[in-house]
């Protein structure tokens, strides 16, 4: 796996985490939830920022918002009980394959 993989792949976790608070705050109306998760937003744009150095801007952008709404999906299956439709599911798949097919080209 090579570092901009890596970079793409924590910045999508680290912006799964300020998704959570997003979602935290909405539930609670808490404005420190949305503040921790503007802040953790700007920590996860940091590895897409420079990523930028190693890849086309659209690549690295198109494999980051993937990478985010695939663990943006587990989390919340098994955190907010929240479920995905097969058509969704299928989405998710072609997502994959979508950051396989950028990374070979």
């Amino acid at each position: 796996m090579n570092l901009v993989i890596i970079l793409l792949l924590l910045g999508g976790i680290i912006l799964t985490i300020g998704d959570i608070f997003m979602k935290k705050w909405v539930n609670t109306n808490l404005h420190i939830f949305y503040f921790v998760g503007l802040a953790i937003y700007l920590i996860g744009l940091n590895f897409l920022a420079q990523s930028f150095k190693f890849k086309n801007i659209a690549v690295a952008s198109m494999i980051f918002i993937i990478f985010n709404i695939i663990t943006l999906s587990i989390v919340s299956w098994f955190y907010f009980k929240e479920t995905l439709s097969p058509l969704q599911i299928t989405g998710m798949i072609f997502g994959i394959i979508a950051v396989i097919i950028l990374e070979l080209a």
